[in-house]
């Protein structure tokens, strides 16, 4: 059985309800240095938080080939329970 996260908004004094499955997750973007590198992964600091970086959709157990420690780059992707799912990772100083 799913679960649900229920979101009350207050519309014009009306009330809508907005029901989410409880593992959608908002989407977000974040730049930072990358300060380690596993195979399938990476730990992103971004001056305020370090992110711990799944990669594996993107680079499966190849991720080293791709990101190195130092790198400054910009991930997009979704916060989820285990850390940060990257759907895309682009270099941030072009």
């Amino acid at each position: 059985m799913n679960r649900f996260a229920v979101l009350g908004l207050a519309l014009t004094g009306m009330t809508s309800v907005i029901v989410l499955p409880q593992d959608s997750y908002a989407q977000a973007t974040y730049t930072g240095v990358v300060e380690q590198v596993w195979e399938d992964g990476f730990q992103l600091r971004t001056g305020d938080r370090t992110l711990t970086v799944d990669a594996w959709d993107l680079y499966g157990d190849n991720t080293a080939t791709h990101v190195e420690v130092g790198d400054r780059i910009t991930v997009s992707g979704e916060l989820s329970e285990g850390g940060f799912d990257a759907f895309s990772i682009t270099d941030a100083t072009l």
